[in-house]
């Protein structure tokens, strides 16, 4: 804030919150809570995107996780009964209604039980492979790299990517095919939800959870399971573990008419598994909200 602001005064406070750390972008949570408060007590007022900028600045430059906009930008700009739509190469937007005709759903929770921080985790790494791999098919493809302002792989066809993918090393390869399907399920998931078709943004969920797993190589062996509990459950259209999936959450979409069997089977066939967790493993009902606000 001092780079762009004179700060005359400070603060002192108490942050709550009603959700489990670890996995519900709760590091953005917190810088932007500060944020917010230290701009009411100066007098400043931030526009949305000064507000996801500059938590961003934080996390990347001061904390030092190798994070993209996604988590600031959705507690700022998400608002009630709408999917945020999002770019987050030049910070477009769409806020996405959900259709009267799409059948009812909550989102639910599922805590493992365990914290962690990205900051000391496998994240960075999973990031520069992505980014290695990017270089190697800019080469392969005989495109110089820096030829376009935002030199990444968008601006790789896929069709290339497709050519030239079983030149990479292995690690390489399944960073760029998460990214790729991942880039792809994005779109389907913004056109099933103009549609209001929750099934199959639901699958399209759980398709990015497996690709997470198996391409991205990252969840923890709690999470992983979790989120295979959560496929074989009847009444969940879709999910994931939140975030990089280096502990913290799992979370779903569910059809309110089977909340509670819901929750019952996932407690018992996760705790049966992971029975030390007793007391720490918890279960949260959700709907969606507007973003934060100062």
């Amino acid at each position: 804030m001092t780079k762009r602001y004179p700060l005359t005064a400070g603060l002192s406070g108490v942050i709550e919150g009603t959700l489990p750390i670890g996995g519900l972008s709760s590091s953005a949570a917190v810088i932007l809570a500060f944020l917010s408060a230290l701009c009411r007590v100066n007098g400043i007022h931030l526009s949305h995107q000064e507000m996801i900028d500059t938590a961003y600045d934080a996390e990347l430059n001061y904390v030092g996780v190798s994070v993209g906009k996604l988590d600031q930008s959705c507690e700022v700009l998400g608002k009630k009964d709408h999917l945020l739509y999002l770019d987050t190469a030049d910070g477009s937007y769409e806020l996405i209604p959900t259709r009267p005709s799409m059948k009812p759903y909550k989102i639910a929770i599922f805590f493992s039980g365990l914290e962690h921080s990205l900051a000391g985790s496998k994240y960075n790494m999973r990031v520069d492979e992505l980014r290695a791999g990017v270089y190697a098919l800019y080469a392969f493809a005989g495109l110089e790299y820096g030829k376009f302002k935002d030199s990444n792989a968008r601006n790789i066809p896929f069709a290339v990517y497709q050519e030239y993918k079983n030149r990479l090393p292995g690690p390489w390869a399944r960073r760029c095919e998460h990214w790729y399907t991942e880039y792809q399920r994005v779109e389907a998931g913004a056109e099933a939800w103009r549609r209001g078709d929750i099934e199959e943004y639901g699958r399209l969920s759980f398709e990015s959870g497996w690709s997470s797993i198996h391409n991205w190589e990252s969840g923890a062996p709690e999470q992983i399971r979790l989120y295979e509990i959560m496929r074989a459950t009847d009444g969940i259209y879709g999910g994931r573990f939140s975030g990089a999936g280096f502990k913290g959450c799992c979370m779903a979409l569910i059809d309110p008419a089977f909340e509670e069997s819901i929750t019952q089977k996932v407690t018992e066939a996760y705790l049966k598994d992971f029975p030390h967790l007793q007391g720490k493993y918890s279960v949260h009902i959700c709907h969606s909200a507007d973003g934060a606000e100062l």
